[in-house]
C-alpha cells in the first residue's frame, strides 16, 4: 500500500500545462506515492492518449475515465474512494508541486498525528507573488469562519479525518471551503511557512462565476454563524478595520470595514451608509 495518493482531476487541460504538473509530482523526492489521474472529459482523446502515454513511462501513474462529464467535486470524491494511501495529496492539474512537498507534509502529519489537514503557501507564477495563509491552528479555524485561508491544492489530507465527509456539489465552485469548515470539528489544520506549489492565476474569470463563488461564500460563512458561534464572533472582531477621519482637528468620518460591509459614520458617530461587500473568498 502506497503512504501517499496523489489526487487529480482533469478536464480539457493544457497539455503543456498538464505535462509539468505531472512531471512535478513524479520528480518528488518522496517516492512511496500513487498517482491517481481522473479524466472527466472522456471525449477528449488527445488528452487522454497523452496521460496514458505517460502512465507507460512511471507506473505509479493511475489513469481513471468518468463515463460522461460529471464535474470537479464528484471527481475528486471517486478519486478520494479509489485511493489506497494514507495521506491524500491534493492536485491540481495546471499547478506545480516543488519537489520536497511530499516528503514535507508527510513528514509533519506523521509527527503531528493530531493535525488531519496541512498545506502551505503558493507562488503565483504570473506576478512572482508568495501568499502566505494563517499560521497557528486556532487562527486557521477562526479565519475558516469568513474566509478561504488553507491553499487547496498544496494541500494533504489525511484519509482517516474525512469518514463519510465529502466535497459537496451544491457548494461549487466553492467546494474546498466547504470542505474544510466540514472538518474544522473533525481535526486539526496547520499551514507550513514554505512554498507548496506555483500556481496559475487566470484573469479571464467571467464575472458571472465570480458571482456564484461569492453567493456560495456568503452562505458557507452563514452557515459557520450558526454551527460555530463563538469562534465567528472573534473572527468578525478581528477581521474589522476602522479608519477615523478629521476635519482642521474635528472628528468627521468614521469608517468601518469587516469581513462582508463598510459602515460610514458622520461625526464618527451618525450612521449614513452602509455598503455590502462581498471580498471574503480567494480562490487558489
Amino acid at each position: 500500500m502506497p503512504k501517499v495518493s496523489a489526487l487529480m482531476p482533469v478536464y480539457n487541460t493544457n497539455l503543456a500545462y498538464l505535462k509539468e504538473t505531472i512531471e512535478s509530482v513524479l520528480n518528488q523526492t518522496f517516492a512511496d506515492f500513487e498517482f491517481l489521474i481522473l479524466n472527466d472529459s472522456p471525449q477528449n482523446l488527445e488528452l487522454e492518449n497523452f496521460i496514458l502515454e505517460c502512465a507507460k513511462q512511471d507506473k505509479r501513474i493511475k489513469y481513471f475515465k468518468n463515463p460522461r462529464n460529471l464535474g470537479i467535486s464528484p471527481s475528486r470524491n471517486k478519486l478520494i474512494d479509489l485511493a489506497q494511501g494514507e495521506f491524500l495529496a491534493v492536485i491540481d492539474h495546471d499547478d506545480i508541486s516543488v519537489k520536497e512537498r511530499f516528503e514535507k507534509e508527510v513528514a509533519f502529519l506523521e509527527a503531528n498525528e493530531e493535525v488531519g489537514v496541512v498545506s502551505g503557501n503558493a507562488y503565483k507564477l504570473k506576478n512572482s507573488k508568495e501568499w502566505s495563509p494563517f499560521r497557528t491552528r486556532l487562527d486557521i479555524k477562526i479565519c475558516l469562519m469568513v474566509q478561504m485561508c488553507l491553499i487547496h491544492p498544496a494541500s494533504m489530507i489525511r484519509k482517516s479525518v474525512l469518514g463519510n465527509i465529502r466535497y459537496n456539489a451544491l457548494y461549487s465552485p466553492c467546494e474546498d471551503y466547504k470542505l474544510w469548515c466540514d472538518l474544522i470539528d473533525k481535526t486539526e489544520f496547520a499551514n507550513l511557512d514554505e512554498v507548496m506549489i506555483q500556481y496559475r492565476d487566470y484573469e479571464n474569470t467571467s464575472a458571472q462565476n465570480s458571482i456564484l463563488m461569492d453567493r456560495i461564500s456568503g452562505i458557507i460563512v452563514s452557515e459557520n454563524q450558526k454551527s460555530h458561534p463563538e469562534l465567528f464572533n472573534i473572527a468578525s472582531h478581528l477581521s474589522s478595520e476602522i479608519t477615523r477621519i478629521r476635519f482642521l482637528g474635528v472628528p468627521f468620518l468614521k469608517i468601518v470595514k469587516t469581513y462582508n460591509e463598510k459602515q460610514y459614520f458622520l461625526f464618527h458617530k451618525i450612521s449614513i451608509l452602509k455598503i455590502r461587500t462581498q471580498t471574503y473568498f480567494k480562490r487558489f
